[in-house]
């Protein structure tokens, strides 16, 4: 994946819901909220190691059940096929508009891009 951010915010989206109250807390603060370990462990009056080891916990469980299911890699594989998908639609489009001017292959175009968005959704 992209990076190490987006792979997380990736498994919390497909997994957090398998996460403890307390996990989903401070995963959602240290990775959506941009808090560092040393802010959440004020606010929750416990350590920053003591943060760490629950956010830890909880990229560990959320990786295991993808290394397992594979979920999360294939939605990607998908998401890159379908935006070809797009993107060829496009390229049919300017063609059209080019050479032949075909309203027939708008329709078709057009069809292939609504599918396409109706799938990304």
């Amino acid at each position: 994946m992209k990076n190490q951010t987006f792979r997380m915010t990736m498994l919390y989206d497909f997994y957090g819901e398998i996460l403890t109250e307390r996990q989903r807390e401070f995963y959602d603060l240290y990775y959506n909220e941009d808090l560092s370990l040393g802010e959440i462990a004020e606010n929750y009056g416990i350590t920053r190691q003591g943060v760490r080891d629950v956010i830890v916990r909880a990229e560990a469980v959320m990786t295991e059940i993808e290394d397992k299911t594979g979920i999360v890699k294939r939605f990607m594989g998908l998401y890159d096929k379908i935006t070809a998908i797009e993107d060829a639609a496009r390229e049919l489009k300017e063609i059209n508009v080019r050479r032949y001017e075909n309203p027939e292959l708008d329709r078709i175009a057009d069809t292939i891009e609504r599918a396409a968005a109706a799938l990304k959704e």
